[in-house]
């Protein structure tokens, strides 16, 4: 399935470089691989295709369970709490629920549920997972490069809102945690477009052309 996805990609993306006067739609395809710009749109297509497979899986799982199987997962960040419950869940979703049992509070309050069951990680979490889909599918197809430091400030609400759960009498509302969650994940994937092509154009000049092969 990602590679279905990243040749999907490639193909699609083979056509954002500007075709030369001359060159048919194959030499044009061999162009795009061999040029530069197509060795960042490969690494780009590579990470958004594992993005949205990881996204689509954490938003499937639920539906792979029974209604109601799994109501309450809080625990600690760090710490498998839940063994009694993956123990019950098919191979899938235990490995994903685990992944999130691992990485994540779990908190049932400050997350999402889907068909009746508690999503494998929590609503700020799953966001910033559907922000690194959405800013990943728009580095490679609409925004060439973006302003360091408007990506920077993308991370102030997450920030703020996050912080203040943490040092004051304040919670959060699901909504406000996908908002932030949402915007973090997408200036991620921002920062993520900017080292790969600060890192892509140093090689510009050891790139091969089909010429030389």
């Amino acid at each position: 399935m990602i590679l279905s996805a990243i040749l999907c990609i490639q193909v699609c993306t083979a056509a954002w470089i500007p075709r030369e006067e001359g060159l048919s739609r194959a030499s044009n395809l061999a162009r795009c691989v061999w040029h530069p710009r197509g060795a960042l749109q490969r690494a780009e297509s590579t990470m958004l295709a594992f993005f949205l497979f990881f996204t689509l899986l954490v938003f499937l799982v639920p539906f792979t369970l029974a209604p109601g199987q799994v109501t309450d997962l809080s625990g600690r960040v760090g710490n498998i709490d839940n063994g009694d419950q993956l123990a019950s869940m098919n191979p899938l979703a235990a490995a994903i629920y685990w992944l999130g049992d691992a990485n994540c509070h779990q908190i049932a309050e400050r997350s999402f549920f889907l068909n009746g069951n508690q999503m494998p990680f929590c609503a700020r979490d799953v966001s910033i997972f559907a922000g690194l889909v959405i800013g990943s599918a728009l580095a490679l197809f609409a925004i060439p490069r973006p302003n360091l430091w408007l990506v920077m400030l993308g991370f102030v609400p997450i920030a703020l809102d996050g912080g203040a759960q943490i040092m004051l009498d304040y919670q959060s509302s699901n909504l406000l945690r996908a908002i932030t969650g949402l915007l973090a994940g997408f200036c991620v994937a921002m920062l993520l477009h900017l080292f790969a092509t600060k890192t892509f154009r140093k090689s510009d000049l050891a790139q091969p052309s089909p010429d030389d092969l």
